[in-house]
């Protein structure tokens, strides 16, 4: 996914309203850009907050930057700046992100980044996408750059089989019939959610835009029971989704990366099955939330 943001992002720098502001993560991925393009490709260096205050600057005299750092870094560290010198002052920017979740977890609890999601939810306004296949990317980017208001575009080294096109719709992948269970599978966690549910009647819906989060699809699909496996912090749509259905009687089951502090290192895919988002894991919150009958 980030060598694909890369390449597009590049793309963009012929329009002289771009210029890619970056804190020493993948500087050396966009130096041979940054030779042919001066001054439009800023490193601040290891100054993350710095890096959103030139983005604030560069976004008030109608510029479009993307910013572009460890998720950790970049929203965690940073998100004063985001809230102030983005949001405060009513000017969009392109915000992406690699190493979301515990994506580098051999790196240590520096380098995870659950609740970046959840952060940028506090503010107003904003778009998130989640792709779940490199091929997303450059679409994604594509819209988000070319638009006005503020974006987040959160890339992970997890990807799904294939790539899904449009623009973060819901997108029917598995069809069980009227009254079953819907599964709603965020970004990079559908092919595990797939794998949970394929002997059990339940739909499954794919989006890599949780935000907007795509209400109306939603409430198309939904029957009582509803399951939202996400990619990041546990629970993090639970308040849109509770919200879209209010006027209906329903079960919301909320899966994701959880709360409890692990102090472990390990890899992607320890984490992943520590926190349940593996099929096994998966399935046995799906079971325990349906029953062994449902």
């Amino acid at each position: 996914m980030r060598e694909a943001f890369v390449d597009t992002a590049i793309g963009f720098l012929d329009d002289p309203r771009t210029t890619i502001v970056l804190a020493d993560i993948s500087a050396a991925a966009f130096a041979p850009a940054a030779a042919r393009y001066p001054n439009r490709i800023v490193n601040v260096g290891i100054r993350e907050q710095l890096m959103i205050g030139v983005a604030g600057g560069l976004a008030l005299t109608g510029q479009r930057p993307i910013v572009h750092s460890y998720a950790p870094f970049l929203v965690e560290r940073a998100y004063e700046q985001i809230k102030l010198d983005l949001d405060h002052q009513g000017v969009g920017a392109v915000l992406v992100s690699i190493g979301t979740s515990y994506d580098r977890a051999a790196a240590g609890r520096t380098h995870l980044a659950p609740a970046d999601v959840s952060l940028i939810d506090t503010l107003h306004g904003w778009t998130v996408h989640v792709p779940g296949h490199p091929d997303e990317v450059p679409g994604l980017l594509r819209r988000t750059v070319c638009g006005q208001d503020s974006a987040y575009l959160r890339l992970s080294t997890q990807v799904n089989t294939r790539a899904y096109a449009g623009d973060g719709e819901l997108v029917v992948v598995r069809d069980a019939g009227p009254d079953a269970a819907l599964l709603v599978a965020v970004g990079p966690v559908l092919d595990a959610a797939l794998a949970a549910v394929a002997d059990r009647p339940v739909t499954v819906a794919y989006t890599h835009r949780p935000r907007p989060f795509d209400t109306a699809g939603l409430r198309a699909l939904a029957g009582t029971e509803v399951i939202l496996v996400e990619p990041y912090l546990a629970g993090t749509s639970t308040r849109v989704v509770s919200e879209a259905l209010a006027d209906r009687p329903h079960r919301l089951l909320s899966l994701g990366v959880g709360r409890a502090e692990l102090r472990r290192y390990g890899s992607a895919e320890h984490h992943e099955r520590w926190h349940g988002l593996d099929p096994t894991g998966l399935r046995r919150s799906v079971d325990a939330f349906l029953g062994s009958a449902g």
